[in-house]
């Protein structure tokens, strides 16, 4: 896999979490870790939001639940709100009417994304509002990715995924003090971290390819619904997309001590003072979704990459730049399959639906050789973005 230069979607300080002028020429991409090792910025900022305007999205900065962290046979246990018990995407709502019942008004952010939305409009019809708890990016491209795959990737037909949890923590440690919210009970107590893992792995295998295998559109989004219905099977699956994650920055971080080829996010992801290692990015990072704070941009590459899946993202807050449609990765659009979001801030994603003309995304016609390699991962699936 090479090393390439992005394209100008995203710059390099925007995808280390900073803010951006939109106006001004994206970064090309470092040459060496010293040229990107600056000092860690947070997230992009509310972007001047009204209170009125925000309430959909405030829960985005509020835990998850009660937090139960594995290791050493304890659980210790939070006093945090729990997830309501309904489906975690709302029913569809019409872009363009939602998008002026949201935002009134005549100020110029309240245009922007007015804007944006008429321009989204022309694509799709209809938006689903997203479940704000620090997980939306991982939900809204599951609950995508599920509702629009015609084949499961190479990786996921692979038999040894549900070792992944186990192989990691044997070479690394990683996985014993693995955080899960309140809702992924460990079974009768004596299941620890990685045999938990190994079961949402399996799970997501099974939830995959059941969404494939479904007969009609209608069988499809009657599973996804009573997937993402806020329980421990969501969660999981959130969780077991996290362990990808993580497996996904530890070989690339391997490749990148041996002098090897990656993706030029690596550099981005890795030249964090907070984020030097897979044990930083995981302590400092990734432990943290889902519970106090959601994906950075240069973490949204990490997870297509993960998936093996181009993230097309509609940034309303970006409207009439170039940056207006970002792709993560950004070079994987021909040979890799598509999934869409929306967002208004980079912060949180929500799902637009009810593509016009229908969504035509070619079959995956790759075929699994008998012995996949370990690094199935850098396989590659046939179907288009559009």
């Amino acid at each position: 896999m090479k090393r390439k230069r992005r394209k100008k979607n995203v710059t390099a300080a925007e995808a280390m979490g900073g803010e951006e002028d939109p106006k001004e020429e994206a970064h090309q991409g470092p040459s060496t870790l010293a040229d990107v090792r600056e000092e860690y910025r947070p997230p992009v900022e509310d972007l001047g939001v009204s209170e009125e305007e925000d309430l959909y999205r405030g829960a985005e900065d509020l835990p998850h639940g009660p937090v139960k962290h594995a290791g050493s046979g304890a659980l210790f246990e939070s006093t945090l709100p729990k997830a309501e018990d309904r489906c975690s995407l709302e029913p569809m709502l019409d872009i363009l009417s939602y998008s002026e019942s949201e935002w009134k008004g005549n100020t110029t952010k309240s245009t922007l994304i007015r804007k944006g939305y008429t321009k989204l409009s022309q694509r799709f019809e209809s938006l689903r509002r997203v479940r704000g708890d620090n997980y939306c990016a991982l939900r809204a491209t599951l609950f995508q990715v599920l509702s629009t795959s015609t084949q499961p990737p190479v990786w996921l037909q692979v038999e040894h995924i549900s070792t992944w949890a186990e192989e990691l923590e044997a070479r690394e440690g990683l996985i014993g003090q693995w955080m899960f919210p309140s809702e992924c009970r460990q079974g009768d107590g004596s299941e620890d971290a990685v045999q938990q893992l190994k079961r949402y792995m399996e799970l997501l295998q099974n939830r995959w390819q059941a969404a494939v295998g479904c007969s009609s559109m209608e069988e499809r989004q009657r599973l996804c619904e009573s997937v993402f219905q806020g329980g421990e099977e969501e969660l999981g699956l959130l969780e077991a997309l996290k362990l990808l994650m993580l497996v996904r920055a530890s070989e690339f971080h391997t490749t990148m001590q041996e002098g090897g080829d990656v993706p030029v996010f690596c550099w981005l992801l890795y030249a964090r003072d907070s984020s030097d290692c897979p044990r930083t990015f995981l302590s400092n990072h990734l432990s943290r979704v889902g519970f106090s704070g959601g994906l950075e941009q240069v973490e949204m590459f990490l997870l297509g990459y993960a998936l093996q899946c181009t993230i097309q993202v509609y940034r309303l807050y970006m409207t009439d730049t170039e940056e207006f449609v970002t792709y993560y990765p950004d070079d994987h659009k021909e040979d890799w399959p598509c999934v869409c979001l929306v967002t208004e801030d980079d912060r949180h994603y929500n799902v637009p639906v009810g593509q016009h003309n229908g969504l035509q995304v070619p079959e995956d016609v790759t075929a699994i050789p008998e012995d996949v390699p370990p690094d199935c991962l850098d396989s590659k699936s046939q179907a288009d973005c559009h």
